[in-house]
């Protein structure tokens, strides 16, 4: 298992349309991905390929996000998502 943490910087948090550009982007690769609050205490990793999953989070600006993956190209996953954070899902 792979992972990484990145502070989230969109002003508006993980809404619906981020949110959604980050789950397109997790469906592409075939392992098991995951999206955990590292700021809240006892956060269990969700499912980053459902968008209900990564919406119930509500991850507000300012959280560090934990990206994690496991399968044969955990590396590239996490590594694209922590990419498309950093330039603001398309928000920034």
């Amino acid at each position: 298992m792979y992972h990484r943490i990145i502070v989230l910087k969109n002003a508006s948090g993980l809404h619906a349309r981020p949110a959604s550009e980050f789950v397109a982007c997790a469906k592409q690769f075939t392992s098991n991905i995951f999206i955990r609050n590292a700021d809240k205490p006892g956060a269990v990793p969700t499912n980053a390929k459902s968008i209900v999953r990564v919406l119930a989070e509500g991850i507000p600006v300012n959280t560090r996000i934990e990206i994690s993956a496991e399968g044969e190209d955990e590396n590239a996953a996490v590594d694209k998502l922590v990419e498309l954070i950093e330039t603001g899902l398309g928000e920034d």
